[in-house]
């Protein structure tokens, strides 16, 4: 009799341990799916829906990358940037090719400049791009994407709009001359065209 007692304890201790455990599981994994958004789903489908690789991926980055704090911009830098940006965004009309290129490595330099890993190592800083900016940071990576040329002129354009999001996340936050409040740049005056116009193929009959 006290035996069994005994292994009735035992079995529904047992019980009461693999309960907490797959609740805790199940909590990181929304806990996870909640910070990284988008790019939880974009890692589960790098792994071919394996959700526990996905999910000790995801860990591993914030490991690594969780302690990051952003390095404010030097005096000036911001206004430098959101020219740059501009002015490539005007380029893309004429040449799209040329024009992602250099917004690829345009956020690269802006996002070493903000403490995130050099952009020679993209896995490596898109990785702690998205524990910061997991909602913008596929616009960057679609971005660096369409750098090969494998895609057409459309396909670069949406390129350029997503990635504009990580963009103004990076160049916006906290920099070293404006500590609290940013005077909005020209071009987020309204002097620069943010929605890129289609580029219309040659031939095509327009006068």
């Amino acid at each position: 009799m006290i035996t069994a007692v005994i292994i009735a304890v035992v079995v529904i201790a047992a019980a009461a341990v693999l309960f907490v455990g797959l609740r805790r599981a199940r909590g990181g994994g929304r806990g996870l799916k909640h910070r990284f958004g988008p790019e939880y789903d974009h890692t589960v489908a790098r792994h071919d829906g394996d959700v526990r690789a996905a999910e000790q991926e995801l860990r591993e980055r914030v490991r690594l990358h969780g302690s990051i704090k952003a390095e404010p911009l030097p005096p000036g830098a911001r206004e430098r940037y959101v020219a740059q940006w501009a002015d490539v965004q005007e380029q893309f009309v004429e040449s799209p090719q040329q024009a992602v290129t250099e917004a690829d490595a345009l956020l690269a330099r802006l996002a070493r400049d903000r403490g995130f890993p050099d952009g020679e190592r993209f896995e490596e800083q898109v990785s702690a791009l998205s524990v910061h900016h997991a909602r913008s940071v596929h616009g960057y990576r679609s971005l660096h994407t369409a750098t090969r040329g494998l895609g057409g002129t459309e396909e670069m354009r949406e390129a350029m709009v997503e990635a504009r999001h990580l963009f103004e996340a990076l160049v916006t936050e906290h920099t070293a001359d404006s500590p609290r409040h940013h005077r909005p740049a020209r071009a987020e005056r309204g002097h620069t065209p943010w929605a890129l116009p289609r580029r219309h193929a040659k031939g095509s009959g327009a006068s």
